[in-house]
């Protein structure tokens, strides 16, 4: 058995992950699926991305979690690949899901040498906020109508200071156990920092044929996926 905590990107909460649960609990896995500050049930809350971090930590320290296969997607790559580094031993795994990745003193809008005014111009005019996508913005991910409507009707703005915050990384990321999950429909290759990690020996790619968000997509592949990466060890 694991304890798969699973975090999801920007704009979503822990209900992003409803689809997935069941098949992790079947196999005999414990889920624990978060919603961080400042999303979804926790609007409203303070929220940074070292507030992130921490939630993540604590989650792992406060229910004293072992065999922990950390899962993060998006932009909660970025928080889920430093609390990795953080819980030390009690660590399994980190999955990567469609993931950015962090950097020592880098953002997230760091790595966004084009997007990164859009992103910035979004914060500007939402009082701090990166307004959620719209439909026509999952437009050729792999998504249904339906699942179009239920994401685009729960999603939250995200935290603009969560964006900003330099990431903290004691150690380089090659060291730790880690898979990153690519998603095809949203680019064929991972990007260049990943692609190093993906040449030493801790690091393992998994393709999905899919779009960014695969666990509205394709849950039942994205949990098999998990599984998987949890036998790694």
């Amino acid at each position: 058995m694991v304890n798969f905590v699973l975090v999801a990107g920007a704009w979503l909460g822990s209900w992003a992950w409803d689809e997935v649960v069941p098949d992790l609990r079947a196999a005999g896995h414990g889920t624990h699926a978060l919603t961080l500050s400042g999303l979804a049930e926790r609007q409203g809350a303070p929220a940074g991305q070292q507030t992130h971090v921490r939630e993540i930590v604590d989650e792992v320290e406060r229910l004293d979690l072992r065999d922990v296969v950390l899962v993060g997607h998006s932009y909660s790559g970025i928080p889920v690949g430093q609390a990795a580094e953080q819980i030390g031993g009690r660590l399994a795994r980190v999955v990567f899901v469609d993931a950015n990745i962090p950097a020592d003193g880098a953002s997230f809008v760091s790595s966004w040498p084009d997007g990164r005014a859009v992103v910035e111009a979004s914060m500007a005019r939402s009082g701090g906020f990166w307004t959620p996508p719209s439909a026509a913005d999952y437009a050729g991910q792999g998504l249904t109508d339906e699942q179009i409507s239920r994401i685009v009707s729960r999603t939250t703005p995200h935290p603009g200071s969560t964006l900003t915050e330099p990431a903290v990384l004691a150690r380089p990321l090659g060291g730790l156990p880690a898979t990153y999950v690519k998603c095809l429909l949203d680019g064929d290759e991972p990007n260049s920092d990943v692609a190093r990690l993906l040449t030493g020996d801790q690091w393992r790619l998994v393709t999905m044929d899919t779009g960014h968000w695969p666990m509205f997509s394709q849950p039942r592949e994205l949990a098999r996926i998990l599984l998987d990466a949890a036998a790694a060890g």
